[in-house]
């Protein structure tokens, strides 16, 4: 009975040791590091006028380049408390695709992003945070949302002979245009 109780103490002592080097590994990151700006690509990519116009009536995309704007100006701190709620943005852009941007790659580039946002979730809340893989993963994120927009302005990109019709217009319109109206003296 002596050894069941020894035991017993033994055990609770050792779980309430174990919890307080936990809390202790937890707020590892001083107040320095915290506040620390997160580096972050200085090129944005526009969307092209097609691009954009379905783009705009995308509310997930609206929402999306939001955080993105955020995060590109936010400390290691604040993106530690904005990890979780990227990534659920990041997961609702992935659901709610247009079918006017439905693409195979379209999707390939967003699941890239939700891996991201959802790898920097889990380097948020792990209970030892890493400021150095944190701060990677999230200069990372930026520039794939920038690659994601490449690939939805290459939707509304015009084809070959798309371009050749338009030169032939062009060509068409030069032609018609009198030789004494492009010659003044």
């Amino acid at each position: 009975m002596k050894k069941l109780v020894f035991s017993f103490v033994v055990l609770l002592y050792s779980c309430g040791e174990k919890s307080a080097s936990d809390e202790m590994s937890y707020s590892s990151l001083d107040s320095t590091t915290l506040s620390q700006p997160i580096p972050s690509t200085r090129e944005e990519v526009n969307l092209l006028p097609e691009a954009r116009e379905q783009a705009l009536e995308w509310l997930a995309y609206i929402a999306a380049q939001n955080e993105i704007d955020k995060l590109k100006g936010a400390s290691l701190g604040e993106t530690i408390e904005s990890a979780r709620p990227l990534a659920q943005i990041m997961e609702s852009l992935r659901n709610t695709v247009p079918d006017s941007l439905d693409s195979k790659a379209v999707h390939a580039r967003l699941s890239v992003i939700l891996t991201k946002a959802k790898t920097l979730e889990q380097l948020a809340y792990r209970r030892k945070l890493d400021a150095e893989k944190i701060t990677r993963t999230a200069s990372e994120i930026p520039t794939e949302f920038n690659n994601f927009k490449i690939q939805l302005n290459e939707l509304f990109l015009k084809t070959l002979e798309e371009f050749e019709a338009e030169l032939d217009r062009f060509e068409v319109e030069r032609d018609s245009i009198p030789a004494d109206s492009l010659f003044v003296d």
